[in-house]
């Protein structure tokens, strides 16, 4: 039997029609209608891996820029109201200054083409990168990524010298602290990051993820140097050479510098993944862990000695716990970040006490504890609690044996005698050049008339209700 069908079409049998309705039907589901087409062609394209990886990257970056705000307020709270002016205009150059030397200078010396594993000699102002191509793109994220890192190490200089140091010096110093001191020994650690070799101290497994030593332990430890070359500030120490205390003129605004910093620290440390993956969820709360502890530490420390649980003291210890996790962030399981953040609050008092009272060096915010002694602290850590299942390294407590932290030991070490060493010879030329340190009439009188001809509190009266 066949089935009538319109003049010109071939008739096909009744059994061969019905093995082909089937797939007849199934090309008019298949197929997609005009609107269905339409919709696919508008359909917003998925963000690529690449992509994701830059916008972490830089919002990141965006993050650790804001910490200049943080230490900005935590360096004019902890000193006195005649000097605010003269600390802000400080951190706001250490910015300023510093990122077109790093640009120019101090990255291809961090990150170029290693010479022996010592330095980098290449990319200078990514000269030979072109924009226009993913690469490129790439590449000037990562620069403005690593700048705002050299800013933060420079940046950390300023508190230790605070309020007795001439604006003109300090500017020379960090410039040269952001274009060489801290491109240097960041390339023995970080060089490799940029896809060129790496340097000596990576080549031996050196771990410091987001840079306890490698940025705040520098930072710190020419902040050491300085505060021995200029000297304390007028009436900080009796001719008998006890201490005396200088109270900052705003813990309010300390406490705000402080809440910032730890803000930005969430761009500091996850960001250091440069790459948008789970990981940057357990770096966050390692870092958050460590804060918390790091407060808890340096609180009940004060307040077992002293009796009252310090205001300023407890909020260092929150920096120190931070500063503390930063090199193992990646590497340690949230427990080991909650001790790790303990050991570094209670070590930033001692640390403190010790340089104040037995040393009598001058340091108005502690710069020196917090940054180059719980830097050096946490880095060493790493090599006793790095844990499986979180980073690339196993800690000793973990059964991974002694050899990484005798690595972390070396670098902590190499580190110290650099940049110290450096910092010293930098402060002595600049002594011996321009002067470091302003005169007594100028000091007593308050540098922001002395040195900016203005007042940061115009019209207020400061006054004292003891």
């Amino acid at each position: 039997m066949t089935i009538p069908l319109p003049m010109g079409m071939r008739r096909l049998p009744c059994a061969a029609m019905a093995r082909a309705l089937p797939g007849l039907l199934a090309l008019l589901v298949l197929s997609p209608l005009p609107a269905q087409a339409a919709q696919a062609a508008d359909a917003p394209a998925y963000l690529s891996q690449s992509d994701a990886n830059t916008l972490w990257t830089l919002i990141a970056a965006i993050l650790v820029m804001f910490m200049q705000a943080g230490f900005a307020f935590v360096e004019a709270g902890l000193t006195r109201a005649k000097n605010a002016g003269n600390i802000i205009m400080k951190n706001f150059l250490d910015f300023a200054a510093g990122a077109p030397v790093f640009f120019l200078i101090g990255f291809g010396l961090m990150f170029g083409t290693t010479v022996d594993g010592l330095i980098g000699w290449s990319d200078f102002a990514l000269g030979a990168r072109d924009a226009s191509t993913p690469d490129g793109q790439w590449a000037f994220t990562f620069l403005f990524f690593q700048t705002v890192f050299a800013a933060t190490a420079a940046t950390i200089v300023s508190g230790a010298i605070a309020e007795r140091t001439r604006f003109g010096a300090y500017i020379l110093m960090s410039m040269v602290v952001t274009g060489f001191i801290y491109p240097v020994s960041g390339h023995w650690a970080w060089g490799g990051l940029f896809g060129n070799e790496g340097g000596w101290l990576a080549a031996m497994g050196f771990a410091d993820f987001a840079g306890s030593t490698v940025v705040h332990s520098v930072g710190g430890w020419v902040a050491l140097a300085g505060a021995i070359v200029v000297g304390p500030r007028i009436g900080k120490y009796s001719k008998d050479g006890t201490p005396r205390s200088i109270h900052g003129h705003s813990l309010p605004l300390a406490a705000l510098g402080v809440f910032i910093l730890w803000f930005g620290w969430f761009g500091f440390n996850p960001g250091s993944t440069t790459t948008a993956n789970g990981t940057i969820g357990y770096i966050a709360v390692n870092t958050c862990l460590a804060g918390c502890t790091g407060m808890l530490g340096a609180m009940v420390s004060v307040w077992l000695k002293y009796g009252k649980p310090d205001v300023s003291m407890s909020m260092n210890g929150a920096l120190a716990g931070l500063v503390g996790i930063t090199a193992g962030c990646f590497e340690v399981s949230p427990v080991g970040a909650l001790l790790i953040g303990f050991g570094a609050g209670v070590l930033v008092v001692l640390s403190i006490l010790f340089i104040d009272k037995v040393l009598k060096i001058d340091d108005p915010v502690g710069a020196v504890s917090v940054h180059g002694v719980c830097g050096a602290y946490g880095t060493l850590m790493v090599g006793l609690f790095a844990a499986p299942g979180y980073g690339g390294i196993t800690g000793l407590f973990y059964g991974g044996g002694s050899a990484q932290l005798v690595t972390q030991a070396i670098g902590v070490v190499s580190v110290f005698a650099w940049s110290f060493g450096a910092g010293l010879v930098l402060f002595t030329l600049l002594k011996l050049i321009t002067g470091v340190r302003v005169t007594p009439e100028e000091e007593l009188k308050g540098l922001d008339i002395a040195e900016h001809g203005s007042e940061a509190y115009s019209g207020f009266q400061i006054f004292s209700n003891e």
